[in-house]
């Protein structure tokens, strides 16, 4: 299947943003959530979803269900052990550089680990212990173990159930149903885990991104599938959101929260949780972008670079995981920590990495494609 190199590009970009956010530096603050009450986390989830939607069920319709499983599970299985790998260098290499320098960012961010190594460890592997920046990969873990049932259920009865099921999840997770879901089964499964340690993301909230993205990118696939159209009013409505948010973000007086010191308030546009509010203006840029992203973007000169980190977004975004544990082991992760000229040239020499890794792994898997031309036949001397 020939790749959407719009698609990578996209994903670039939102590694690009996730790194500058994650990299303590100066601009953490002005460049989260750029382009409204948005991050980059909810960009990069509905793209990989809108992939895998649309090549994991091509795969189900030409070669079958159960070949679409197993494509899912492996990739499942290439994303746990990246997991694996980024938890044991947290745990052993950044923990005693950290512990070292008497690093206090370090040593919150694995706290649990140190006061309990032994079920930090081993839950951690069981995808239950995830300390802050490693618990959005036990996500895509466990909604690539889940997505080819949910899609093969929609290539026999059609995506109506699922996607009600998938928005009551949603709606019940906004008033803490995760939470008290957690509280009650963690004494029945013996898990000794705090709740604030099994990761920030709400699972039962991002589940509706997925698989909302899912469907979108498996429709595609569809005999009758046209491109996506919006009547006039509703670009207009999506244009106004999205403007709206984007002016209130960067001159409101909140910021990043959009009502302040109001907590209550601010659980309407909450990045944990997908507020409603939050969906809203996902969905505005969402529009906005479909409608007028791909004249802009054939008018401008093709991104290659981004296409790259998008094509090899796993490895890149490992990648920028293990730069910022380096960071923030050496420099204590504090924002304002270092001049500005200091934090360009780090997050200078982080990108140069990452394209790095994006090269890297995109020669290994073209080498990998190559074929070996069959060897002759052996001559025969003559009788």
């Amino acid at each position: 299947m020939k790749r959407l190199w719009e698609l990578d590009a996209a994903r670039g970009l939102m590694l690009v943003l996730m790194t500058i956010t994650h990299v303590p530096s100066r601009l953490t603050d002005p460049v989260g959530q750029p382009f409204g009450f948005v991050s980059a986390a909810e960009g990069f989830v509905l793209l990989s979803a809108f992939v895998s939607g649309l090549v994991y069920s091509r795969i189900g319709y030409q070669k079958g269900v159960d070949v679409m499983r197993t494509a899912f599970w492996r990739r499942a299985l290439k994303i746990y052990f990246s997991q694996a790998a980024l938890l044991l260098f947290l745990f052993t290499i950044i923990t005693a550089v950290g512990l070292k320098l008497d690093q206090p960012a370090v040593k919150d961010l694995v706290k649990y680990y140190l006061a309990s190594p032994h079920d930090a460890l081993m839950f951690s592997l069981l995808l239950v212990y995830q300390p802050a920046l490693l618990d959005i990969l036990p996500m895509y873990v466990l909604f690539m173990l889940l997505s080819p049932w949910v899609i093969a259920f929609a290539m026999r009865r059609g995506w109506h159930w699922p996607m009600a099921m998938s928005a009551t999840l949603w709606a019940a997770s906004q008033f803490g149903t995760t939470h008290w879901l957690y509280e009650v089964l963690s004494p029945l499964l013996h898990i000794p885990v705090p709740y604030n340690e099994t990761g920030s993301f709400d699972t039962f909230s991002w589940q509706f991104l997925w698989f909302f993205g899912m469907w979108m990118g498996a429709s595609r696939n569809a005999p009758d599938a046209r491109p996506f159209v919006f009547p006039k009013w509703t670009v207009t409505s999506a244009v106004l959101v999205a403007a709206g948010c984007l002016a209130w973000r960067h001159f409101g007086a909140g910021g990043q929260a959009p009502f302040g010191e109001d907590p209550g308030l601010n659980l309407l546009f909450d990045k944990w949780r997908l507020g409603p509010l939050r969906l809203l203006n996902l969905a505005a840029l969402g529009i906005v972008a479909i409608r007028f992203g791909p004249p802009l973007l054939h008018r401008l000169p093709r991104p290659r670079w981004l296409e790259d980190m998008g094509s090899a977004s796993l490895p890149v975004f490992c990648a920028h995981l293990v730069a910022v544990f380096v960071v923030m082991s050496l420099t204590g992760g504090g924002y304002a920590a270092l001049p500005y000229g200091a934090d360009l040239l780090i997050l200078g020499a982080v990108f140069v990495g990452l394209y790095g890794v994006a090269r890297a792994v995109l020669r290994w898997e073209e080498r990998g494609k190559q074929v070996v031309p069959p060897a002759a036949p052996p001559s025969r001397s003559p009788s």
